[in-house]
Order: structure tokens, then sequence, then C-alpha cells
């Protein structure tokens, strides 16, 4: 069984609302995030799958229960404490990409290794990210001189070049076609496999279902299901 990077026990996420009855985007969840693993959340819009994945990663912060990332407990800490967990131990690929459209594919790179305050040799590091993900010969290049698979992956590069502890990524296939998003996903497992990295991510997708080494299914804010696909998982 592989060791658990983020440990969730009992987490629930209430919203209240104007009828002055609460609605709870997730019911009481607990759930284990094993380390250097493909992790995927699956369920349709509004199952809550993103909320989830919100609180786990620092960007929300549970109604109940307890988090654990990496041996932090995330309970009570405040926006400052949690931007410098975002900062120095999470990477993020979101569905819109969100590349600086100024900035070339090395520049883009290079400015997370800036903010998350990266210690080494940034050309060296900048230009092993990119020729992971098979774009060292499109450095030079603008988000717009480029197709939407290809600004995917210099997403995926510039969310792994400070080296963070987990990977999260929302939804990062939605707005790819089939054969792109599979191709963004081979990047994902062989980051998991090549690299030992943690990825956690979320889809709508059923076809992507025996992708992961570990599904979970949510539906109205629960878990519904869990599928291990890692043997290891199993042993």
């Amino acid at each position: 069984m592989a060791e658990a990077i983020i440990q969730a026990d009992h987490i629930s996420k209430i919203f209240p609302m104007p009828s002055g009855e609460d609605f709870y985007a997730l019911k009481d969840i607990s759930l284990t995030i094993p380390k250097g693993k493909l992790t995927i959340f699956r369920g349709r819009s509004g199952s809550g799958k993103t909320t989830l994945m919100n609180v786990l990663c620092a960007l929300d912060a549970a109604s109940s229960g307890t988090v654990l990332f990496d041996g932090i407990d995330l309970t009570g800490k405040n926006e400052d404490e949690c931007s410098l967990i975002r900062r120095d131990r999470i990477g993020f690929v979101f569905q819109s990409v969100a590349l600086i459209p100024m900035m070339t594919a090395y520049e883009n790179v290079e400015y997370a290794l800036r903010l998350g305050n990266y210690e080494g040799d940034y050309a060296a590091r900048v230009m092993e990210c990119l020729k992971m993900v098979g774009l060292a010969n499109r450095a030079d290049h603008l988000p717009e001189e480029m197709s939407g698979g290809e600004q995917q992956r210099v997403a995926i590069a510039r969310a792994i070049a400070h080296r963070p502890k987990v990977i999260f990524a929302d939804e990062p296939t939605a707005e790819l076609d089939t054969n792109t998003g599979l191709q963004v996903v081979k990047i994902f497992k062989e980051l998991v496999e090549k690299e030992g990295d943690t990825v956690v991510m979320t889809t709508h997708d059923v076809g992507l279902m025996e992708v992961g080494d570990l599904v979970y299914e949510l539906e109205d804010g629960a878990i519904t299901s869990v599928t291990h696909n890692d043997r290891e998982a199993d042993a």
C-alpha cells in the first residue's frame, strides 16, 4: 500500500442559501490520496469533485472534518499560511490553461520557478520540464502560436517545475478533443511512473476510469464508489 500524501477525515462543505437552508456540497467524506500515484475524482457537473479538490489543495476550507496535507493539518490555517502551502508544495493545472499570453513557453515555466523560490539552475529546470512534456522545441513560442493541447502541456510543465508534492489538475482535458486529451493524461501517467509525482485529477469522462491508479466516483457531494486499478493498492 502506497504511503498517503493526503488524508481527509469526515469533511463536509456547507454553503448557506438565501432560503435559510444549507446546501451540502460535500457530505462527510473520508479518503486517502496515495503518494506517487494518479488519483481521479470522477463525476458529473455539480457532483462535488472540484469542491473536494479545492478543500484538499488549501484553496478552500472544509466546514467540518480534517485534512492532513503532507503531514500538515490544514484545519484552522489562515489564508497566508495556505498561500505558502500552495506556493511551495502544490502545482496547479487548470481547465482554462491560464498561461500568461505575453510570455513564451519558456518564460511561463520560468515564472513558476520564480514564484516558488526554486533553488537551482532555472534554465536547466525549465528545459527539463519542457522536454518531459515533449515541447523543448517550442520553448520560444507564445501561447497563441500553439495548439490547445500544446498549451495544456506547457501548463503541466509549469505546474511541475518547482517540484511540488502534489499536482492538482481540474478537468485538464475538458476543452480538448479526445485524442489530445488522452495525450495529456498520458503525460500525467508518465510523470507518476517515471518521476514518482503525485497527481490528483478531476474529470467527467467515464473513458478515463481505467487510467487512474485510484478512482473516486462522486455524486451529490458524496463518494459512491472507489476503484483500485493499481495492483499495489490491492497487495
